[in-house]
This record gives structure tokens, C-alpha cells and sequence, in this order.
């Protein structure tokens, strides 16, 4: 098991899918080396992105597996988790840890909005079960449920729950986080629109989006942001907005994988119920990817 720093950048990964809906694991292993050799920090698998909704234990395994053997000891592979009862969260974070995952990404319970109480016990639950370091995804604009400074209070008592996906939307969160806990909680921005934001703010890390398709920028956003070169991380952020905004809509899957296909690094096939995009939304957005491949920056202006 790879130790991790929670420092950097951590693909949210596409799961690549064949024609006839079944994983095409050989595709998901080359884009991950690519990502590797872009410079990522670490990777996610079976997230939102990945379609986690739409797979099942054996497949996440698989991918953890194809994953495991392609990065190696190079960076550190987490595992999503993202279920609706506690017994199936705890068995899901058990398989990962006995199939050789790094670390962990738990949601809060799927469909069911518990409360404060319900929601601490439940995360409480998942660490006690594994010495997997876990990542809490707090993202109450998409799933409902927030997770705040009191009930973090509760969780510092789990020494393996040691970082946050911060996807609130609210930037003064990452403020709150330190003020409150200091470096005990390592913070990841999670929603692309705001990473730079969240960076220099002092978030230690940005859990990606677009990154499937533009490594390369992500990853120089980020250094440039540590080295505290802010105006050329800008430079570069504003051009990658309009591609960025692909990751805050209900169709981020289809919008990504299309961006990649574009970029020679992927392909658009998607698990139903979602379908490959097609007649004006599928000109419209091919529209923003293509305006940003044609104004694309260069990198080799930047020496880090």
C-alpha cells in the first residue's frame, strides 16, 4: 500500500467502456498511463465520473486491479465509495483494501438523506472497518448532505479519515477547515470551476475533472499555483474555463468523454442510462472543446 500525501492532483477517473457496455480495460489502462506521464499525483476510480452508479463490486475490483498494474508504485490509486446502507459501504471499502487500493473516497449514504448524527456514525462506521486512509466528499449541492465543522470535530477521533473533497461551492470552507482543525485535515478542491481559487486559498490539492482530457494543464495550473506564480496559473485557467464549466453540468460524463475523444486520448462510449451526446447539444459542445484545442497554451513557456 502506497502512502499518501493528499498533495497535488487526483484525476477523478473516466471509466472506459466498450459498444456493448462492458469495460474496456485495456483503454482504461492507457489513459492512465498518459495521466501518469502528464505528472498526476494520484487517481480516483469509480467516482461520479466513472460512472460508479452504473457498476457493480466485481467491476470496481476489475478496474482497482488494471489500475494497481498500471500505475505500480508510481501514485497512489483510490477507490470510491458510494453506497446506500452501511453494511454495503463497509463491504465495498473491505474489498478495496483486500484488492490492494491506497486509500479510500466515501460519500455520504446514497438516496437517503440522513442527518448530522446519522451521517457522522455512518462515515465512523466505514473507518472503523479498515486502516484504509479515507478522503470524506463533501458535496451538498450534488448530494444533499453537508458535512460541517461539528461533525468533522467527531471525526478527527478516526485517525485514518485524514482529508476532505471540498465541493461545497463555498471557498470560505477551506478557511473554516483550518481555522478549526489546522493541517489535521489535508483539503482537496473538487469542483474544477474553482480550483484555482481553492488552491490559493490554501487547499493541498484539486480532485479533477477535465484533467481525463488536459493533463498537461491541469498539472501546471497546480505547480504554478504552489510555486506561488499566480498570474501565469491564471493566464492559463481562463483559457481552460469554458472547458472547465463541462464538469458542473448533470452530463460531465458525456461532456468529458467527449473532450477526450477529441483530444486523441479517449472514446465517447457511456454504460446507460446515459447515451453519447448527439444533434445540437452535441454541436454545441464540441464547439467549446474544439475553440479551446485551437487556442490551447504553450506550456513550454512556463519552466518549473
Amino acid at each position: 500500500m502506497l502512502k499518501i500525501n493528499w498533495q497535488g492532483v487526483y484525476p477523478a477517473l473516466t471509466t472506459k467502456m466498450k459498444e456493448d457496455g462492458s469495460l474496456d480495460l485495456p483503454a482504461f489502462q492507457k489513459h492512465l498511463s498518459l495521466q501518469i506521464t502528464a505528472g498526476i499525483h494520484g487517481a480516483i476510480i469509480a467516482g461520479s465520473l466513472g460512472e460508479a452508479s452504473t457498476l457493480n463490486q466485481q467491476e470496481i475490483i476489475e478496474l482497482l486491479a488494471a489500475a494497481k498494474a498500471t500505475a505500480g508504485d508510481q501514485i497512489p490509486i483510490l477507490v470510491n465509495i458510494a453506497e446506500a446502507s452501511t453494511r454495503d459501504a463497509i463491504l465495498a471499502a473491505q474489498n478495496a483494501e483486500a484488492n490492494g487500493a491506497d486509500g479510500l473516497m466515501l460519500l455520504p449514504p446514497m438516496r437517503y438523506k440522513s442527518d448530522d448524527h446519522e451521517t457522522v456514525i455512518y462515515f465512523r462506521s466505514v473507518a472503523d472497518q479498515t486502516s484504509l486512509p479515507i478522503m470524506i466528499y463533501n458535496n451538498p449541492y450534488d448530494y444533499k448532505i453537508a458535512v460541517n465543522i461539528d461533525m468533522f470535530e467527531q471525526l478527527t477521533l478516526h485517525a485514518n479519515i485524514e482529508a476532505v473533497k471540498e465541493s461545497s461551492r463555498d471557498i470560505t470552507n477551506i478557511t473554516r477547515m483550518i481555522n478549526a482543525f489546522g493541517t489535521r485535515f489535508k483539503i482537496l478542491g473538487g469542483v474544477d470551476t474553482l480550483a484555482l481559487e481553492c488552491l490559493v486559498a490554501g487547499a493541498d490539492g484539486w480532485v479533477a475533472g477535465l484533467v481525463n482530457a488536459f493533463p498537461d494543464e491541469t498539472v501546471m495550473i497546480y505547480h504554478l499555483v504552489k510555486e506561488g506564480r499566480i498570474a501565469e496559473a491564471l493566464a492559463i485557467y481562463r483559457w481552460f474555463m469554458p472547458l472547465l464549466e463541462l464538469d458542473i453540468h448533470a452530463k460531465l460524463v458525456q461532456y468529458i468523454k467527449l473532450a477526450e475523444a477529441a483530444v486523441g486520448i479517449g472514446t465517447e462510449q457511456v454504460r446507460g442510462p446515459r447515451l453519447k451526446l448527439s444533434g445540437i447539444e452535441r454541436i454545441q459542445i464540441l464547439s467549446v472543446i474544439n475553440d479551446a484545442i485551437q487556442n490551447r497554451p504553450n506550456l513550454k513557456i512556463y519552466e518549473l
